[in-house]
């Protein structure tokens, strides 16, 4: 199947929708939400993919962030993938960091993993293909992102060169190949070699960056439970303002790692994009 429409909701007079497809790159069925502004139907429009974190599904920002409304004022499109393949047969972990909705957007390598955690091809290649034949835009697009969805977001905007206008990012998992959650995931999706793990690094890859620097926003509550030990967005910093880059990062005093930290500034991340992609 190309893809089916699962369900359709009029949401400040745009539309919500989500779809089911079966994705090649991952040998499954996955599932992905998209929001319509009202201007849709009478114009081509930008897209901004979010990347969701730990534990997510497409529906978690979908339902929790209050994003749409700020979409229909700023005329934005919203692409919300899944966070890995899904299934019975898909591979799993009993903990909560790895495997089903924990694929840290990587391409396999070790088994039992390999077969379908290809989620870098997944949101690299094969949804915005999809993305593209089935929706009409201006061919602008930027990515944002929560915690392991805000290292995805960033790594692939550094991987992917001129292709996204902006990037932001909540409580994002910066530098993965020193954090726990980091190094777990890619000792168990890419086996044991340091440089195999670098190229999904955003703090490596914003070192070796060559291409023209993008405007990236981040935002960090202080009171975010997994800060110090699995966070440290600070360490980005360090390497952005080394590089001359257009960096800026915003500490939220107060604010933990929750969709009520998310759904309180969403509207500036949108905003921020929007001047961007207009």
């Amino acid at each position: 199947m190309k893809y089916v429409e699962l369900e359709t909701h009029q949401s400040f007079g745009g539309q919500q929708k989500r779809f089911r497809h079966w994705s090649v790159t991952l040998d499954c069925e996955m599932s992905y939400s998209v929001y319509l502004p009202p201007d849709y139907r009478n114009t081509t429009l930008p897209i901004l993919y979010w990347l969701s974190g730990l534990t997510c599904n497409d529906q978690n920002f979908v339902t929790k962030a209050g994003a749409q409304k700020y979409a229909a004022e700023l005329g934005i499109i919203l692409v919300v993938p899944d966070t890995s393949p899904r299934g019975d047969i898909i591979p799993d972990a009993p903990s909560y960091d790895l495997g089903q909705g924990a694929s840290f957007y990587v391409n396999a390598t070790q088994e039992p993993w390999k077969q379908n955690y290809q989620m870098f091809d997944y949101i690299s290649i094969e949804l915005p293909k999809l993305i593209k034949r089935q929706f009409k835009s201006n061919g602008k697009q930027s990515i944002a992102g929560h915690s392991m969805g805000g290292h995805g977001a960033l790594m692939f905007a550094l991987k992917h060169p001129g292709r996204f206008c902006s990037v932001s990012a909540f409580a994002p998992i910066v530098n993965p190949m020193q954090v726990p959650f980091g190094r777990k995931a890619f000792c168990h999706y890419l086996g044991d070699s340091k440089e195999t793990w670098q190229v999904y690094d955003s703090c490596f890859l914003m070192e070796h960056y060559i291409d023209q620097p993008f405007p990236i926003l981040i935002d960090q509550g202080t009171t975010d439970e997994f800060l110090l030990k699995q966070l440290q967005p600070e360490i980005l910093e360090t390497v952005a303002l080394k590089k001359n880059w257009p960096f800026q990062l915003r500490w939220q005093k107060g604010y933990d790692h929750s969709y009520f930290f998310v759904s309180s500034f969403i509207h500036d991340h949108l905003l921020f994009h929007y001047r961007y992609l207009k």
